[in-house]
């Protein structure tokens, strides 16, 4: 396939390494001083689950070609200028999946690519740029859902050694990962601490986010059980961090508004009261500013 991957960080890099290292035609598309380096340097991923992997893609800092695929996986924060690499025009019908945090933005996908097929998509890894080019993946976990509409492109994801997973149900994969994200990121950025110490220290506003955000999601019409995902919070390991809290001790901006504030508007839109999770957005949004 001819794959065209938007963002050079860990979700994207990851992807185009692998999908370039089992033989398809990958173009990373990046801002111009890394696509520069990626072009001359190719891309580097450490990972315990794949062993150290090199991959030479192409990269561009726009989409000037034909695709079978695009991959949007940039953070919502830079969305709306990385959107500007991939034009619709250029893009047409092919095939378009997002995996970005939050739900928000497939509205905005079929707006913007109204020929595009877009298809919903959520990734579950642990992935982070060390440097430009050099992609750190921690852990076994690797797992991409997307919904019905992708058939070649999720057989490249999964010959590349991802673990796919199609779902004929838009709103129950989006809010699936919503309904662990918003509470783990939310907490995790609260306490400026990894997973475990939110379960041991703030374990009640833990487990109210988790129901608050599930009652959201059945508003959406989507399944979602609280008791199912405090279960598997329990097992992930107690060092995980999140994105958010990462970009929030660095200085960077969040994804506060895609995870936080969209549960937030999604609530409003339904009249679900939503108290503990909207007092801990509200403390973030004075302390961090975004």
């Amino acid at each position: 396939m001819r794959i065209a991957v938007l963002g050079p960080g860990g979700v994207g890099g990851l992807l185009a390494t692998l999908l370039s290292h089992a033989g398809q035609d990958v173009l990373l598309l990046a801002r111009p001083q890394t696509a520069a380096h990626i072009g001359e340097h190719g891309l580097h991923l450490s990972s315990q689950r794949y062993g150290d992997v090199t991959a030479r893609p192409r990269a561009a800092e726009r989409l000037g070609e034909p695709v079978d695929g695009c991959i949007v996986a940039v953070k919502a924060t830079q969305l709306d200028d990385a959107l500007a690499r991939v034009p619709a025009e250029t893009l047409g019908d092919a095939v378009l999946l997002p995996l970005l945090n939050g739900f928000e933005h497939m509205s905005l996908l079929r707006e913007r690519y109204p020929a595009a097929q877009v298809v919903a998509g959520a990734i579950r890894v642990v992935a982070s740029r060390t440097a430009p080019g050099e992609i750190r993946h921690e852990g076994e976990l690797a797992a991409v859902q997307l919904t019905p509409g992708a058939d070649d492109l999720a057989a490249a994801l999964t010959e590349a050694g991802l673990d796919v997973t199609v779902r004929d149900d838009e709103a129950g994969l989006l809010w699936d990962k919503v309904c662990f994200l918003a509470p783990v990121a939310l907490l995790t950025t609260s306490l400026a601490a990894p997973l475990g110490a939110v379960r041991d220290q703030r374990g009640e506003d833990l487990r109210a986010v988790m129901q608050e955000v599930a009652a959201v999601a059945r508003a959406e019409g989507a399944r979602a059980n609280a008791d199912v995902v405090w279960r598997f919070t329990q097992d992930v390991p107690a060092g995980m961090t999140s994105s958010m809290q990462r970009d929030a001790a660095a200085g960077q901006r969040t994804e506060l508004d895609a995870v936080g504030g969209a549960v937030l508007r999604a609530a409003d839109r339904h009249d679900v009261d939503v108290p503990v999770t909207r007092r801990i957005v509200e403390e973030l949004l004075a302390r961090l500013g975004d």
